[in-house]
């Protein structure tokens, strides 16, 4: 059957993190891993105080066992008699690796912020560090199994070789995208959402493109946000943590860069960027003001924009609504430029 792999990662992913969430967010209950909410969040959420944090290893449970699973069943052929190469199951088990490495860096940030009650966690050197480090071993790993083009798709433009900019490009591309996925889980649902929409996305990318392996990588992760927003979506009974949201910026990452189509993450990407972007304005306008005026003053009520939104009086559940409509159309901008490849 043509499509089983994809369809399996899909259903094992939702499945495997729905059903680990009834055992695990007891236990993170019992543990006292709750989230701590900052003073310089808005008032109400401070109704969220003690709510399970770390629940992203759902999902990291959930879609580590769904990829496996169609790596085993696309090996096996049952994918049209499709079998995929060495070089395309390494880049799906790197890129697998490298997020679940980024998982670990969010889990010691959380694990800091619970359990040593240090409200910052990491700093964001120690952060960046082990990011560029693991970056770095990711793009060592798929230029050793032979992934060793600096051509880049730049989408309605075609190809460009960045040449020996290639790999200092992709390092910082990768920190930042990780990153930003990391400030867009803000409210209920979100960052799940939005990544259900970029992994609806890139499984249609991945049909265009013809990478059945990336195509059941992006199921999995589509199954995995669907599973995990049982308990994320508003009122949310669980929250990912860095532990998760660093992991699905992994995830989002290895897929664009399996597919060979990093640079339409500008689209694939869209409300990821724009969250980052919106918290890098708000901060460069509020040094500025205070330089030249003496009086410091932002131009957005509170970044990331999510929260700009939501202290204009949006609710969690509209602003998840219209964030993932707003990436699923920029997905599908992202689709028609593939189609020029």
């Amino acid at each position: 059957m043509k499509d089983l792999p994809i369809m399996a990662a899909a259903a094992i992913a939702f499945v495997v993190t729905a059903l680990v969430g009834v055992w695990l967010i007891p236990l993170l209950r019992k543990l006292k891993y709750g989230q701590t909410i900052l003073d310089i969040g808005p008032n109400w959420h401070k109704n969220k105080q003690g709510i399970p944090t770390m629940g992203g290893i759902m999902f990291i449970i959930g879609i580590s066992a769904a990829v496996f699973a169609g790596l085993i069943l696309l090996i096996s052929g049952t994918n049209s008699g499709y079998i995929p190469s060495f070089r395309d199951n390494m880049r799906i088990v790197l890129g697998l690796v490298m997020a679940l490495a980024f998982g670990v860096v969010g889990f010691t940030d959380d694990y800091i912020k619970v359990v040593k009650k240090r409200n910052l966690g990491l700093s964001a050197r120690q952060k960046l560090v082990v990011q560029t480090i693991i970056s770095a071993v990711y793009l060592l790993g798929i230029y050793l199994v032979g992934d060793s083009s600096t051509i880049v798709y730049v989408p309605f433009f075609g190809q460009w070789d960045l040449g020996m900019f290639y790999y200092p490009l992709a390092l910082l591309g990768i920190s930042y995208m990780v990153n930003v996925v990391n400030i867009t889980d803000g409210v209920d649902g979100l960052c799940s959402s939005v990544t259900f929409a970029t992994a609806v996305g890139f499984i249609v990318m991945s049909g265009v493109l013809h990478s059945p392996g990336m195509g059941m990588f992006s199921a999995a992760l589509a199954g995995g946000c669907i599973g995990f927003l049982v308990w994320n979506f508003h009122p949310a009974k669980a929250f990912m943590g860095d532990t998760g949201s660093m992991f699905l910026g992994g995830c989002v990452v290895a897929i664009a860069f399996g597919l060979g189509i990093p640079v339409y993450l500008i689209f694939l990407g869209f409300v990821y960027i724009l969250e980052g972007l919106t918290v890098m304005i708000q901060t460069a306008y509020f040094k500025a003001t205070r330089k030249l005026t003496g009086t410091p003053k932002r131009l957005f009520k509170m970044s990331p924009i999510h929260h700009h939104f939501e202290m204009s009086g949006w609710s969690e559940e509209k602003i998840c609504v219209v964030f993932s409509i707003t990436q699923a159309a920029a997905c599908i901008l992202a689709v028609l430029a593939a189609m020029q490849i």
